[in-house]
């Protein structure tokens, strides 16, 4: 199983878009998508917006999307050509209870995509993206945990100096691959290249030669 995590330092700033226009692009890999949200704590478990409401009978659900014509985020995964798309709300602090379902959700799942930073405490994935967004001050303690981890950085019309975040500056940035998109379209033909370089190619995957060669036979196109 590959596993992509598109994660951010904030709510709202386009994680979504960045995720559905890499599945768009790799549509030909029957990308399975996975929005995490966990609630509590001001998030609602009903679609993650702010809310005062706190649940108590689940500490998780686990829902499959099956219309690719509606409005939510999961919806849109579809909509970009994901074969399957899952939402997972857990209570917050025990993502971990709910692993065992959806592992086994995913039991048959070649390519998996995550919009999560938390799920990185679990599992360890072949490629990990930060959406960022210097309008929005606002950076999460689970994007900070895992900065570090990062693949590459995908600013959203950002300036990435460290203006944004002068707790964190800039020298935590440097030395990540910058893959910036506008806000209107979310899209880089480059962060296109790289993903499907990290996934697809022995140098980038060097453990996978045979399944990579059989994928790159598909000659999936970088188009928007």
């Amino acid at each position: 199983m590959k596993i992509v995590v598109v994660g951010g330092h904030s709510r709202n700033i386009g994680k979504t878009s960045v995720m559905a226009g890499l599945i768009r692009d790799m549509r030909l890999l029957d990308w399975t998508a996975v929005k995490i949200t966990q609630y509590g704590h001001g998030i609602c478990s009903q679609d993650g917006a702010p809310c005062d409401c706190a649940p108590e009978e689940h500490a998780f659900m686990l829902t499959e999307e099956k219309d690719p014509t509606g409005r939510a985020d999961t919806c849109r995964f579809l909509a970009a050509g994901a074969k399957r798309s899952l939402w997972l709300r857990a209570r917050q602090g025990q993502l971990a209870e709910s692993l065992p379902f959806l592992e086994r959700a995913l039991a048959q799942d070649d390519w998996v995509m995550f919009e999560s930073n938390s799920i990185l405490n679990f599992i360890k994935p072949s490629l990990y993206l930060v959406v960022l967004d210097s309008h929005q001050t606002d950076f999460k303690p689970s994007a900070l945990e895992f900065l570090d981890h990062a693949d590459a950085l995908v600013p959203i019309e950002s300036r990435m100096d460290g203006s944004a975040w002068p707790a964190i500056g800039p020298l935590v940035f440097a030395g990540k691959p910058l893959f910036p998109v506008a806000a209107r379209d979310y899209f880089s033909p480059d962060l296109c290249r790289f993903v499907r370089e990290k996934l697809l190619t022995p140098q980038g995957n060097p453990r996978g030669e045979a399944e990579n060669r059989s994928v790159q036979e598909k000659e999936l196109p970088c188009q928007h």
